[in-house]
């Protein structure tokens, strides 16, 4: 079990995702905001950030330091689509996503909190 910071503008996809993430056993924290993302990691110990698919490439980055700065251990994943393409270089795992949520991410979340991918990138789809 990974404890999750779930990022994101849109409710419905970050619900979406938190079903799909706590059905597989992960612990699951939600933020739609910067200052929500600075307080989940003032209160938990994050294995996994996952970046959501519809936050802006330039509002990924800021989300991606201000996690990284708060949990510097956390293992970042990117959902990203594939007519905007990926935006954080130095995510630990990327998956492109359709609008609606894979069913790989709670498979892509456990192999980061397990240490699979390591420093290696890996992705579903890479462009």
């Amino acid at each position: 079990m990974a404890t999750v910071l779930c990022t994101g503008w849109d409710q419905g996809l970050l619900d979406t995702r938190t079903l799909i993430l706590e059905s597989a056993g992960h612990e699951v924290h939600q933020a739609r905001t910067q200052g929500e993302v600075v307080s989940a990691c003032e209160e938990h110990q994050f294995d996994v950030a996952v970046i959501g698919q519809t936050v802006s490439n330039r509002m990924k980055r800021v989300v991606v330091s201000i996690v990284k700065e708060n949990c510097p251990e956390v293992r970042i994943l990117e959902l990203y689509q594939p007519h905007v393409g990926k935006a954080i270089d130095d995510a630990d795992s990327w998956l492109e996503v359709p609008a609606d949520i894979p069913s790989d991410l709670a498979e892509r979340v456990g192999q980061l909190a397990r240490g699979v991918a390591g420093s290696t990138k890996i992705g579903l789809a890479e462009s």
